[in-house]
């Protein structure tokens, strides 16, 4: 007789998408769970805006089920606004372990999970309530990383776009783990503006500081824009992916590039032994 042996393989992964209001993240987390659902894949979404009215995805968890900007707000001892209710929400989360602990560790299951957050861009560029979001779930044994959503209309020009650049390296500063840059609503721009997109989605390659126009008007502004592009130009932090919602490779590319480059999906495993069965006689 013998005993077989058995292992029980839990794999954590964890997509936190962040990004400014109305920038496209709840879109964003519906799409990547319906896609996971078109090929029979497990991608569960979890709503962390406290003052969230509307998303079109099937939620696992909310925080409104915790803590709601209309609680915070109609304390009348806290005395906070729209603002401030929300980073006060945001921290109670986090201070609420245990609750937020059953809510994302389901044992014997495989978990990837995609965290829809605030669009408060403070959350995420100087205060430290999302980085201690952040340390728990790897304290939880969770791949972590950040999926910053850009709306691609407020990047048609060089301007915003180093403007945006300039935002998304604060959060990857801030945060400190491996971090992806979505632009958003890419199928929405007219044929003109999605030329001028793509001249500059690369800027390592292409050389950003090359396409800064000289303006007699605005002398300094544009040296400095040529100098903040060159340092994105030779180190080559940041690169936007563009995100076509209503092509499937788009997509499938956005969440492959992820799983691969950022989460390294599949690769890293926590192994649990668990008691053998009853002993196996040999034929």
């Amino acid at each position: 007789m013998h005993f077989k042996d058995y292992i029980w393989i839990i794999m954590k992964y964890a997509q936190i998408v962040i990004g400014p209001a109305g920038c496209g993240k709840s879109t964003y987390c519906s799409t990547i769970q319906k896609h996971g659902e078109a090929a029979n894949r497990t991608i569960e979404v979890v709503n962390l805006d406290p003052a969230a009215e509307y998303f079109d995805y099937s939620a696992s968890g909310d925080i409104r089920d915790l803590i709601s900007v209309d609680d915070v707000m109609e304390d009348e001892d806290l005395k906070l606004g729209p603002n401030g209710g929300l980073v006060f929400c945001m921290q109670y989360m986090v201070e609420n372990q245990e609750w937020l602990n059953d809510l994302v560790n389901c044992p014997g299951e495989d978990d990837y999970i995609v965290f829809d957050c605030p669009g408060q861009i403070e959350l995420y560029t100087h205060l430290t309530v999302m980085k201690d979001f952040v340390r728990l779930l790897q304290q939880w044994k969770f791949q972590v990383c950040i999926v910053y959503v850009m709306d691609s209309h407020f990047v048609v020009d060089i301007p915003s776009y180093i403007a945006g650049m300039l935002t998304t390296l604060s959060v990857m500063m801030n945060l400190d783990v491996p971090h992806v840059s979505i632009l958003s609503k890419i199928d929405l721009l007219s044929a003109s503006s999605r030329n001028k997109v793509e001249q500059f989605l690369d800027p390592s390659e292409r050389g950003l500081s090359e396409l800064i126009d000289p303006n007699p008007w605005m002398e300094k502004h544009t040296k400095l824009m040529k100098k903040i592009a060159k340092i994105v130009d030779d180190y080559g932090f940041v690169h936007f992916m563009p995100l076509n919602i209503t092509d499937e490779t788009s997509i499938t590319e956005a969440l492959t590039f992820i799983d691969i480059r950022c989460l390294q999906f599949g690769e890293d495993e926590d192994v649990k032994t668990i008691d053998p069965p009853d002993p196996v006689d040999d034929e």
